[in-house]
């Protein structure tokens, strides 16, 4: 049996719906991506990986339609999920414009506008193939040194892939974190990856959310991110942002303890530069 048959059969157990055609979706390193045209005129985005975690794909179906319960911004569609598959609804790209921007901007303002519980989610998750504790913790400080840095930090001393400086200067950041974390703020609901990759610009002209690690966490964590890996029409984001729901003083300069999470990540997946980089960060802070 082919590939091609194998993917349409699966998709048409889960939707419903014969499947016409399958096409290969280009770009993502960790799932394989096929377009499928289904008889009933839709189009859909099938998600699979070999050998994928237990619960992976079942963690990202919840993230998003957690997301999409405040009614804040555009989120990936869920049209069928089990253990070896996730298929959403297909979103069609176009380039950013700059009302887009703005309506991003005022998107993402609402979705942080979402008060949750606690800082945390009901089950732990992955970012990348990386398992996520969410656990929850009574303060974000707590939250973020305990599930965030720690962990990841350890993950890449054991691999190697943090010199022991930089290590150092990350556990300076961890044993300063209430001083360092700014004023106090209630949970929200967050993207939790969410940088320009992750985001789709539709042919509607709206910035749809997909590929979310979501939990309750400090909004300037999703901010820092996109600053850290830059995005289109990101100065238009912010002021849109900013003018929907103000951010406290010296966000900025609390956007290095912020990033060192998605660094940490990157150094553990992918070695090279990052682990140097998450060094760097942490000593701005010190």
């Amino acid at each position: 049996m082919t590939r091609m048959r194998t993917v349409a059969e699966r998709a048409e157990q889960l939707l419903g719906a014969a499947v016409v055609s399958t096409s290969p979706v280009a770009g993502g390193d960790t799932c394989t991506s096929t377009r499928l045209r289904l008889s009933d005129g839709r189009s859909a985005l099938m998600k699979t990986r070999a050998h994928a975690p237990v619960g992976f794909f079942e963690s990202e179906a919840r993230s998003l339609e957690w997301l999409a319960e405040a009614g804040a911004a555009p989120v990936a569609e869920v049209l069928g999920v089990q253990e070896d598959c996730l298929i959403l609804g297909w979103i069609e790209p176009t380039r950013p414009s700059p009302e887009a921007a703005t309506e991003f901007g005022r998107a993402l303002a609402a979705l942080h506008s979402s008060v949750v519980a606690e800082f945390g989610a009901e089950a732990d998750g992955f970012i990348g193939v990386l398992p996520l504790p969410n656990k929850p913790a009574p303060t974000w400080p707590e939250f973020f040194a305990v599930r965030r840095i720690l962990p990841y930090l350890r993950l890449c001393t054991d691999r190697g892939q943090i010199s022991p400086e930089d290590a150092k200067a990350v556990d300076g950041v961890v044993r300063r974190i209430v001083d360092l974390a700014g004023p106090s703020e209630e949970p929200v609901r967050l993207h939790g990856d969410l940088w320009s990759g992750n985001l789709v610009w539709n042919v509607e002209r709206h910035a749809v959310l997909i590929d979310p690690c979501a939990y309750g966490g400090h909004r300037e964590t999703d901010l820092a991110m996109l600053a850290l890996f830059g995005m289109p029409q990101q100065a238009r984001v912010l002021a849109a942002y900013e003018e929907a729901n103000p951010l406290a003083d010296g966000w900025q300069e609390r956007q290095p303890l912020h990033q060192l999470f998605p660094l940490l990540v990157h150094a553990a997946l992918f070695g090279g530069r990052y682990g140097g980089l998450a060094g760097d960060a942490a000593r701005k802070l010190l």
